[in-house]
């Protein structure tokens, strides 16, 4: 039997319904799939250091940190993503997708730069931390910004 074309439209028509959403759903679970089975992304979740060498750019940054003094008293996200739940997973959330976006499209720059952003994250890191010796150095004179840690101490996370 010869199945006409308006036959197989009015099939297509019918079955919108269902093709489209088993799309939508093979689309979701492949780009599921490659983010947390081969780009380990379920290692982002955590606070292990050694996911943020999952991506071989970040490799420098990951040996600076094991050979500096924070190693043994701060991991990645102590400086890297603000205090409470909610505002760390939202920050990994949008660090994650600028950094696979620049990295699958191979647009990252050799020399890794803190977004503002990420800059202010850091800094609110250093200052809660070394709150007793910030807070005698931190009086900005009128009209100045405060001083920030990482004007003199750039190297500290992650010696090079």
């Amino acid at each position: 039997m010869r199945l006409g074309v308006a036959s197989i439209a009015g099939w297509l028509v019918r079955m919108r319904w269902y093709v489209l959403p088993a799309a939508l759903i093979g689309v979701i679970a492949g780009i599921g799939s490659y983010t947390f089975v081969y780009a380990k992304g379920a290692a982002y979740l955590t606070d292990d250091p050694a996911a943020c060498a999952n991506c071989h750019v970040m490799r420098e940054q990951y040996d600076g940190w094991t050979r500096s003094s924070h190693r043994s008293v701060a991991v990645c996200n102590d400086c890297h993503a603000p205090a409470g739940h909610v505002a760390k997973y939202v920050t990994k959330g949008i660090n994650g997708f600028w950094h696979s976006l620049a990295f699958t499209t191979g647009r990252f720059p050799d020399h890794i730069r803190a977004t503002p952003r990420n800059q202010r994250i850091a800094e609110a890191a250093c200052q809660k931390c070394h709150a007793p010796m910030t807070a005698a150095i931190q009086t900005p004179h009128q009209g100045q910004e405060a001083i920030k840690c990482v004007r003199c101490h750039d190297s500290v996370g992650h010696l090079r």
